[in-house]
């Protein structure tokens, strides 16, 4: 299965943790004609995020089609690059909820340094564009990780765990419905266990199926509000 998994990543993925130069820095083009294909409906729910929510699609396909979810994830993208398209992969979309789920390639520096409160600020950025158009709000916790296979030299673990606590003040002190990943799937060395991750970073199937649960609730959670 870990053989598997990887031959997706190479091949799907090419670019993961690769500072590499583009004229379209933030894949503005990835979802263009998907965009302009779908028919605006105020009932769907967009997740946005990195190749954590991107391969959600590929390994789990039945969560998205089976609830009509839009996924616009993007693998090896960090938040900076997600505010340059919010608009076009979410806004435009016109749905009723996005779901963000972003930081863990800032914590990598796949674009660079970045400090944490840049990386929350990023966050913000989109949350605030999206109330501004009418767009309910869901933020997702950072999933634990304490180590990057495409960048070693990193140590994740307590990053991670900074961030999500900045995430969590935010959605608390703004009435913002958080679903919380990280307290759920993290092991005792800070980490995301082999039980749901074959890389110690993508989620497999059974992790895609406990964060499908997760985000379920929250999406009650946000209806009763």
């Amino acid at each position: 299965m870990k053989k598997i998994l990887k031959k997706i990543f190479i091949t799907i993925f090419p670019n993961k943790g690769q500072n590499t130069m583009n004229k379209d820095w933030a894949n503005l083009n990835k979802y263009a004609i998907e965009n302009s294909q779908i028919n605006t409906n105020s009932k769907r729910i967009v997740f946005m995020g990195d190749s954590i929510t991107e391969s959600w699609k590929i390994i789990n396909q039945d969560f998205f089609i089976n609830n009509s979810y839009i996924n616009r994830g993007i693998s090896g993208q960090t938040t900076s690059q997600m505010v340059l398209r919010f608009r076009q992969d979410v806004i435009e979309l016109i749905p009723s909820v996005v779901l963000i789920l972003a930081g863990i390639n800032d914590i990598a520096e796949n674009t660079g340094p970045i400090s944490i409160q840049d990386i929350m600020g990023n966050i913000i950025s989109m949350s605030e564009l999206a109330k501004a158009n009418t767009i309910g709000v869901i933020l997702c916790s950072v999933l634990p990780s304490n180590r990057f296979y495409w960048n070693p030299k990193i140590e994740p673990a307590e990053k991670v765990i900074e961030l999500n606590q900045l995430i969590s003040n935010y959605a608390i002190k703004n009435n913002i419905t958080f679903v919380d990943y990280y307290g759920v799937m993290v092991d005792d060395t800070k980490g995301l266990p082999k039980k749901y991750s074959d890389d110690g970073v993508h989620p497999n199937l059974e992790g895609y199926k406990v964060m499908g649960d997760l985000v379920k609730i929250g999406i009650i959670n946000f209806m009763s509000k």
